[in-house]
């Protein structure tokens, strides 16, 4: 499939996903009128976030605390334009600075599926994240965050329920971005992820929204409970 189609799909798609009835419920008026937590990254976070309910409103549930949500649909680290890059197309420009608890994010997915079609994918993969977790964008975004004093919270993607989902020859891809990611939390202090490779039972499209790409609110409220239960874990605080 070609650059030149994907990439008016993924538009039309993600905006499709995004739009839900109003109506969601709100976070407990007793909660924290400050936010400590920021949420950032691409449309697996943004997804349900103008009926609030994204991940990052179900995390909020959960934790019973106001989060900041700098996510955006089609947000990508390799983003390159100025102005909307600003604006928070460019995932490592959503954080703008302050004192944050914990920046919970993901990225990467936008620049392997529409960067090379997860095909051939090696040059774009060293670029996010080398081999031993050291250098390259995502690297560099959370070496950033970490020196604000923030601990990081970096989320892996959901995985195609072997439907004829656009990215179902990504699998491979994903695996091996995780296993980066993994590698990258764990020679760090202060830096986590979370997987949720497992959270799609094979032949399940009840997790994703009709372009079998984006979470569907069940799985935009299970991505989110993953995220409250491992930081209420490491934080028993929240």
């Amino acid at each position: 499939m070609s650059k030149k189609f994907l990439v008016p799909l993924l538009s039309g798609l993600i905006l499709m996903s995004c739009v839900e009835p109003a109506g969601s419920p709100e976070v407990s008026r007793n909660a924290p009128q400050s936010p400590r937590i920021l949420a950032m990254g691409d449309s697996m976070m943004a997804a349900h976030k103008v009926s609030g309910r994204a991940v990052a409103d179900y995390v909020s549930r959960a934790l019973n605390e106001p989060i900041k949500d700098h996510s955006m649909v089609g947000a990508s680290m390799s983003y390159a334009l100025p102005i909307t890059g600003a604006m928070g197309l460019n995932i490592a420009q959503q954080f703008r600075g302050g004192e944050w608890d914990w920046v919970v994010l993901n990225g990467g997915g936008n620049d392997l599926w529409l960067g090379c079609g997860c095909n051939g994918c090696e040059t774009k993969m060293e670029k996010l994240i080398s081999l031993d977790a050291t250098v390259g964008k995502i690297p560099n975004l959370v070496t950033r965050l970490r020196n604000s004093g923030a601990q990081v919270l970096w989320v892996g993607y959901l995985r195609s329920p072997g439907m004829n989902s656009p990215i179902e020859n990504c699998r491979d891809e994903g695996d091996e971005l995780e296993s980066r990611l993994l590698h990258m939390a764990r020679s760090q202090d202060g830096v986590h992820f979370v997987s949720i490779a497992d959270l799609v039972p094979h032949g399940d499209n009840s997790f994703h929204g009709i372009d079998m790409i984006h979470p569907s609110l069940k799985g935009s409220a299970e991505i989110g409970a993953r995220v409250s239960e491992y930081i209420r874990r490491v934080d028993p605080i929240r």
